[in-house]
């Protein structure tokens, strides 16, 4: 009788807390705040450590004719995209919840993700800032436009974001474009001071320097034949994962009206729920309903928060398979309030 009034009381307790609003969540999660320095860099050094060796190894296979090695890219390329997610943790001040050393960390880890720091900082704090706003959109997201907004372009307007939203050129060109043409100037932030250009412009001398001294010690054929899929693998897995954080069936745009930051954070945002050697390689970036909540909660907390709040585990959750039939979902909605392929807006009209 006790266990079972037991078992009732759990899920009254767990009802509740479903029905918490989102403007409480962020003061609950506060608690997940402090990071343990020491776990921070050893969470570091498990990272880039294996990278460092495995990229050598790489090279090593590639210079003595083992074409077979340079299957080691993809592991290689998964441990540089680990590398960005602890530079994301540094951006937010989550890392070692100290200013100036997580800010040179960032900086140090720029230049092998080619992303300059200061730079992408401002660009992701405002898409903090502005996530799920329909009046805010265009800085650091992923352009979405709405179906009447869509509807009123001509045809070449029509074809440019058709191609823009098409799979092979958001995941295969847009690394090219991203960390190959964009981020080597501080595009959409020309305007805005020096600290802009410095970022982008120093890390692009860096990464000159970085590259001399790689070509140097392993040849040039070697050092394009091992690091440009290394960047371009890791770069589509990034792009893949911004773009289903935020992209799914059930996500929520409002106008500023109606915006809310914790409804927009904790509605608009995935829990992409992937295999645990796949969560630990993306730095937990998929619970990232939770992460836009508390985005000063170090990522290797993420997976803790799940645990002791198993209600936030089934808010935005999609699967791997889920979110493989994100890709058509290009078009938000206003008068359904969801993402629509273009052929369901076509059907509308």
């Amino acid at each position: 009788m006790r266990s079972g009034l037991s078992a009732l009381m759990d899920i009254s307790s767990v009802a509740e807390r479903v029905a918490l609003p989102a403007k409480d969540w962020p003061k609950i999660l506060r608690a997940y705040r402090e990071p343990s320095r020491a776990r921070s860099l050893a969470e570091l050094a498990v990272t880039i450590v294996p990278f460092a060796l495995l990229w050598a190894l790489t090279c090593v296979a590639f210079r003595f004719g083992g074409w077979w090695g340079l299957l080691l890219t993809i592991p290689t390329a998964g441990f540089l995209l680990r590398l960005f997610m602890i530079q994301h943790d540094c951006g937010h001040g989550s890392f070692l919840a100290h200013r100036r050393s997580d800010d040179w960390i960032g900086r140090a880890i720029g230049v092998l993700t080619l992303t300059p720091y200061d730079y992408w900082r401002k660009a992701h704090a405002e898409h903090h800032a502005t996530a799920g706003n329909l009046d805010e959109r265009g800085v650091g997201d992923i352009l979405t436009m709405t179906v009447d907004e869509y509807r009123a372009l001509g045809w070449s307007g029509r074809l440019g974001y058709r191609l823009y939203r098409n799979p092979f050129v958001m995941f295969v060109i847009g690394p090219i474009w991203v960390f190959g043409l964009k981020q080597r100037v501080p595009v959409g932030m020309m305007r805005e001071g020096a600290l802009p250009w410095l970022s982008t412009m120093l890390t692009n001398l860096a990464i000159v320097a970085a590259s001399a001294l790689l070509i140097w010690l392993v040849g040039l054929w070697a050092f394009l034949a091992v690091h440009l899929p290394v960047v371009l693998i890791a770069g589509t897995a990034g792009i893949w994962l911004f773009f289903v954080q935020h992209q799914f069936e059930e996500t929520t745009w409002e106008r500023e009206a109606n915006w809310d930051f914790s409804e927009a954070a904790l509605h608009g945002a995935s829990n992409y729920v992937l295999p645990k050697p796949l969560a630990w390689l993306t730095g937990n970036i998929g619970v990232h309903h939770v992460h836009h909540l508390a985005s000063r909660v170090p990522h290797y907390r993420l997976p803790e928060i799940l645990r002791n709040h198993p209600e936030l585990a089934e808010i935005g959750r999609i699967g791997i398979l889920d979110s493989l039939r994100c890709v058509k979902y290009v078009l938000w909605d206003e008068a359904s309030s969801r993402l629509v392929s273009f052929r369901q807006a076509r059907v509308a009209v």
